[in-house]
């Protein structure tokens, strides 16, 4: 199959979260498997700086936007190991900028009018390279237009019209609503300016017009997919989802195994750590715990447990929590913390504030490290992610291969990855971590409390780490859901039966 994937984001070009490592993965498993995907997005300035040889192809071309014409080119590049193409939409009005979408706090102003160019580019390419696109894949709001431009304004209109639309929805709260007169922008006719397609409370909203023309929805986890089917998870898009859901599913996001493998990671011997699988686990993690300790500057204790976290410090992520119960928890337990990342000033303070006052227990970056990422998801006994919501997640995922035990709230994709620890599924042998059902900080501090009386009966824990790392998680199996997915919308299409 020919697979167009439409995209603001693709590791190694540019990422602000998950979806860059989806778009960078999963085009390369399908090759792997004998499709012929194309990626095209933005020349954002972090794309052109990516390290990736980048050229031009000589493709000229022009968008209507509202009453002007902008003027663009296409860039070629690939992916690494260069199975994979990849074409940049270059416009430096529009793309040459220090961010992605905002800067200093705010969106872009112009961001409307630099999404729709670049879903009206994104479709001229497809003619203009010709690709031969049998269905394009869409990924959120920043890609929303294109379903809806296929069937508008190249409905009927050769090679437009039998090239199917796929959208996944990485995150709902990202939606891509603009006040209403930037319609005018788009070129598709006012008549489609309604509450069944592309109006969304008196606005024009770029997710719900993907929603709403796409021929078939994914999310990143099936409970996700069940969740924003309701309020509040659906974030007003509820209803459209209810309407569509026969045509909404969820696929989890896979692992990039080259990159996240403790066996090979090359990051954890650099501090003295040792590569490990699921044959030595045992000498292997506690030699990189010992060494995590020692970068981190915490005592090296092998029976304390370390718990980690790692990512944006912000309530979504469940820090309003971990802020509720932590400072109890450093007082009273004798658990090691280690946290990195960036996110909300106050849990700056807070977690900079008990370093301080307990620099034997708790070990902060304030900062990103992919490095020292890796050598948490290594070092650490427990991984804690007690997210509100969470569509997917990935490091619950690296936290199973590393053999880190995770401590979720069972909310989307970390629901249908880690399986509670009860008598049930001890016996059975599936649990592979803690979850917790309720959000709240008592909820939380149980989940914590039955992952440290476990830590203590080491048997029982190394059935936990032995069950994790021997799943597999990987994207060879999320792309075999993916073919198939596109298989039965292009069947349907071809057989004109949907739903």
């Amino acid at each position: 199959m020919k697979i167009l994937f439409t995209t603001t984001e693709v590791v190694p070009f540019c990422k602000t979260g998950g979806l860059g490592d989806v778009c960078g993965s999963l085009p390369q498993e399908l090759a792997r498997q004998g499709h012929e995907p194309v990626v095209i997005l933005p020349a954002f300035r972090q794309a052109l700086n990516s390290g990736r040889p980048i050229e031009p192809t000589g493709i000229r071309f022009e968008i209507p936007i509202g009453r002007k014409l902008m003027a663009g080119t296409l860039l070629r590049s690939s992916l690494p190991g260069d199975q994979v193409p990849v074409y940049l939409v270059h416009q430096p009005h529009y793309y040459d900028r220090p961010e992605l979408y905002r800067e200093n706090g705010h969106d872009y102003k112009d961001n409307c009018e630099r999404f729709v160019f670049f879903c009206r580019a994104a479709l001229d390419a497809i003619k203009l390279l010709n690709l031969g696109t049998e269905l394009v894949h869409c990924h959120d709001w920043t890609s929303g237009l294109v379903p809806a431009y296929l069937k508008t304004e190249l409905a009927g209109v050769p090679p437009y019209d039998s090239i199917r639309s796929l959208l996944t929805i990485h995150n709902i709260a990202y939606q891509g609503n603009f006040w209403h007169w930037d319609m005018e922008l788009t070129g598709i006719d006012w008549k489609y300016f309604n509450w069944r397609q592309m109006e969304f409370f008196g606005n024009l909203s770029f997710l719900k017009s993907g929603i709403a023309f796409a021929d078939v929805l994914t999310t990143v986890s099936p409970r996700y997919a069940q969740e924003i089917q309701s309020s509040p998870l659906g974030c007003g898009l509820e209803g459209i989802l209810q309407h569509r859901r026969n045509e909404l599913s969820g696929i989890i996001n896979g692992v990039d195994y080259h990159e996240w493998n403790p066996e090979t990671d090359p990051h954890l011997t650099a501090y003295g750590g040792l590569n490990y699988g699921v044959h030595n686990f045992a000498e292997g993690k506690r030699e990189c715990k010992s060494a995590l300790q020692r970068e981190m500057s915490l005592p090296q204790d092998p029976a304390s447990p370390l718990i980690a976290m790692v990512g944006r410090l912000a309530d979504q992520k469940g820090f309003d929590l971990v802020a509720q119960l932590i400072p109890t928890w450093v007082a009273q337990s004798p658990a090691q913390w280690v946290i990195l990342g960036t996110g909300e000033q106050q849990y700056h303070e807070l977690f900079a504030r008990l370093a301080q006052q307990h620099p034997t227990k708790v070990a902060v970056r304030l900062g990103f490290s992919n490095e020292l990422a890796h050598r948490i998801e290594a070092g650490a006994d427990m991984f804690l992610m007690p997210s509100r919501y969470e569509p997917c997640g990935l490091n619950q995922l690296y936290s199973l291969k590393y053999g880190t035990v995770p401590i979720v709230h069972a909310t989307g994709g970390l629901a249908d990855t880690i399986t509670n620890l009860t008598e049930h599924t001890r016996l059975i042998g599936t649990a592979n971590g803690f979850s917790f059902d309720t959000y709240n900080a008592t909820a939380l501090a149980d989940a914590l409390e039955r992952a440290c009386r476990a830590y203590d009966d080491r048997p029982l824990w190394e059935q936990l780490i032995r069950t994790g790392m021997q799943q597999d998680w990987s994207w060879n199996h999320s792309a075999r859901e993916y073919t198939r997915l596109y298989q039965r919308t292009l069947t349907c299409a071809e057989n004109l039966v949907c739903g």
